[in-house]
């Protein structure tokens, strides 16, 4: 583990706790955990601990008792995570064990837990005739990452059609909000408290058109279009305004430019790939380049759309 300074008498206090007074399972919390484990580029150096709960009563439990000082992150499915190879000096919360909830309700209304897959979720929906819910499909992550970005595909977002959100606290309390208490633009949701999306409810519209078929067409273009199968971590740049990623980093001659074993998609520009043995340093290194070149051809400061967090280097 690492720390700077001042910090390591409040972890390992904790982590006393947590060996001595805990009587959650063991395997729940995994400390050292290698984060390639557990990201879609399967790469990251080390958490401090990881923590997989596998009911809500646990998680807010531990929230309780984490110190405020402890930094959080969250992770489903990884798919939209750069950790460096550092490693990340906290806990990570993985939501990918907790109960997986779809609950029918009253008007078209769907009542779900952030840790179901943006797949599944928009299987089940197209089942019940239940519309927009198609582009889900071409999320590559949990409904909590879809929430906490506002995630969308094939012109369609996440918020859009939100009635109401499920989160938690640091210390464990469980609150419903509407979407009216968040700034919600593209690829960004932001508020002003400190919580974690847990559920949410849908609003959705019954189309009897709907089929299967419909989802079958729309990943079988995206599948022509982008490297999926791949290492990657879906898009990794936001479009900029009345332009597209992709096409200014194909513009710019980028398309297959390589550090180490991170490459830019040759299929999809807005997609890095680790072709086998890439570090984290290498994806990063690769983005910085990506940035300097669309800026100095059009002028055009590219966003992240992929969180980026950990230590660029290993503590001893």
């Amino acid at each position: 583990m690492f720390f700077f300074a001042g910090e390591k008498a409040s972890w390992i206090g904790f982590m006393n706790k947590v060996e001595k007074n805990y009587t959650i399972d063991p395997s729940l919390l995994m400390k050292d955990e290698p984060m390639f484990k557990h990201t879609s580029w399967k790469v990251g150096g080390n958490v401090d601990l990881f923590f997989k709960p596998n009911k809500i009563s646990i998680l807010a439990r531990f929230l309780k008792d984490l110190d405020q000082d402890v930094e959080i992150y969250w992770v489903g499915l990884g798919s939209n995570l750069l950790v460096r190879d550092g490693g990340f000096k906290g806990v990570m919360i993985c939501t990918l064990d907790l109960p997986r909830e779809f609950e029918e309700l009253d008007n078209n209304r769907i009542k779900v837990s952030s840790g179901l897959p943006c797949a599944i979720f928009s299987k089940k929906c197209v089942r019940l005739k239940l519309s927009p819910t198609s582009f889900f499909a071409g999320i590559p992550g949990t409904l909590g990452g879809a929430l906490a970005m506002n995630a969308g595909a094939f012109g369609k977002e996440t918020w859009e059609y939100i009635e109401s959100v499920e989160t938690i606290d640091r210390k464990g309390e469980i609150r419903e909000r509407t979407p009216q208490e968040y700034e919600v633009n593209y690829r960004s949701v932001e508020s002003k408290q400190e919580e974690w999306f847990i559920g949410a409810t849908f609003n959705l519209t019954r189309n009897e058109k709907v089929n299967i078929s419909q989802t079958k067409k729309m990943l079988n273009k995206r599948g022509k279009t982008q490297p999926i199968g791949l290492r990657s971590c879906g898009s990794v740049f936001r479009n900029p305004e009345n332009s597209f990623a992709a096409k200014l980093i194909d513009e710019a001659g980028l398309k297959g430019l390589r550090i180490g074993d991170a490459e830019v998609s040759k299929k999809h520009a807005n997609f890095i790939i680790n072709l086998g043995s890439a570090k984290a340093s290498d994806i990063e290194e690769l983005i910085f380049r990506i940035k300097e070149k669309v800026k100095d051809k059009f002028g055009i400061e590219l966003e992240l759309e992929v969180k980026i967090i950990g230590q660029h280097h290993i503590n001893t």
